[in-house]
């Protein structure tokens, strides 16, 4: 009786093998679920970055707002006859233009 309960338990320590550490077993599916999670996130990310450059995209194509803010915050320009007026608080060094200031002026 004993050398058969020693068998059916060894038979279903052998079942259980592939079920736990097998090619389709539980820790193989947990850790590929991991995996999905991660690439999920990922492309949430991504979809939210391309949804943003297409906006902006779109917005740059269509609009002459997006071009003249980028002119103005990037390159620093300023409309003819517009008065640039930039307040440095009591500390603070002033930035460094990169454009000569009398590029902005008429010729």
């Amino acid at each position: 009786m004993r050398l058969i309960t020693l068998a059916l338990a060894a038979l279903l320590l052998l079942i259980q093998f592939p079920l736990w550490l097998g090619k389709g077993g539980w820790l193989r599916v947990a850790d590929m679920e991991a995996q999905v999670a991660v690439a999920n996130k990922k492309n949430m990310e991504l979809k939210a970055r391309n949804a943003k450059l297409e906006s902006e995209v779109r917005d740059l194509k269509d609009g002459t707002g997006a071009v003249e803010e980028r002119a103005r915050y990037e390159l620093g320009m300023v409309k003819q006859n517009e008065i640039f007026v930039q307040i440095v608080r009591k500390g603070q060094t002033p930035p460094l233009l990169e454009t000569p200031v009398d590029a902005a002026a008429p010729h």
